[in-house]
């Protein structure tokens, strides 16, 4: 979202970037932009704020229930006395 901003925005800018860059390189203008277009990409990424500070609850929830559903479904359950206090706390034999 902030990329394609930043590309309405500064249009001409990373149009004249772009010729810059062809005239340094002697490359065609084609095979300058991807590359122009992966380090906005990089710089986008550096910008961002984290998930943490801009989600809203909703959001929080979402991320939460995807996470929780991308784990397996089939893990055995333990038992009651795996979960007991007295199960936790025995003994070790040797």
């Amino acid at each position: 979202m902030i990329l394609q901003t930043w590309q309405q925005t500064h249009s001409q800018e990373l149009q004249q970037i772009t010729e810059t860059l062809s005239k340094i390189t002697q490359l065609p203008a084609a095979a300058v932009k991807p590359h122009l277009d992966a380090m906005l990409e990089q710089l986008v990424k550096t910008t961002e704020l984290p998930f943490y500070q801009t989600a809203s609850d909703e959001e929080w929830i979402t991320a939460l229930h995807e996470w929780s559903s991308s784990h397996p479904q089939n893990t055995p359950i333990l038992s009651d006395h795996a979960v007991s206090r007295a199960g936790i706390y025995e003994d070790e034999e040797i």
